[in-house]
């Protein structure tokens, strides 16, 4: 697949776990983020092609990955596993993939969640997603006050 074959003006957020990938995409002008449902991961075969899916749905031209980072701004022990991840997002789909800080996204859904009243169940269903869309927002929010509205 070339980045022809998926050009786009949305980006798509992966919130990625060892077993779920949480996902948001933008809306076509870059403003505000949607979730998506989340995948429970199967292997990376699978996996990829569910992503070509959703970058071929929602005609993605960039991808934002949350890079899990120590309080202190450190790497943590997943942040090269995340790295290598963005690094095959990349060379897979020819697109730019971003790593984004995501400090405290999960723990912001939860709270978030929390205060919605949503269930206990029903919060372990759509936290990796809730965190997939703050990932996004705050990224999109942080291209809005750069001024970099650069798209590819």
């Amino acid at each position: 697949m070339t980045s022809e074959d998926l050009a786009g003006t949305r980006l798509l957020a992966l919130d990625v776990g060892s077993k779920t990938l949480g996902m948001a995409v933008s809306d076509p002008l870059g403003i505000t983020a949607q979730g998506l449902p989340t995948w429970r991961r199967k292997n990376r075969a699978a996996d990829f092609a569910e992503l070509e899916r959703v970058l071929r749905e929602y005609r993605v031209a960039e991808i934002v990955v949350g890079y899990p980072l120590h309080m202190s701004g450190g790497p943590t022990a997943a942040s090269q596993r995340i790295e290598l991840f963005a690094e095959q997002l990349r060379r897979q789909f020819g697109l730019p993939v971003h790593l984004w800080d995501e400090r405290l996204t999960t723990a912001e859904a939860q709270r978030v969640l929390r205060q919605a009243d949503t269930s206990i169940r029903r919060r372990s269903q759509v936290v990796d997603r809730m965190a997939a869309v703050l990932i996004l927002q705050a990224f999109l929010e942080h291209r809005k006050s750069s001024g970099d509205q650069s798209i590819g």
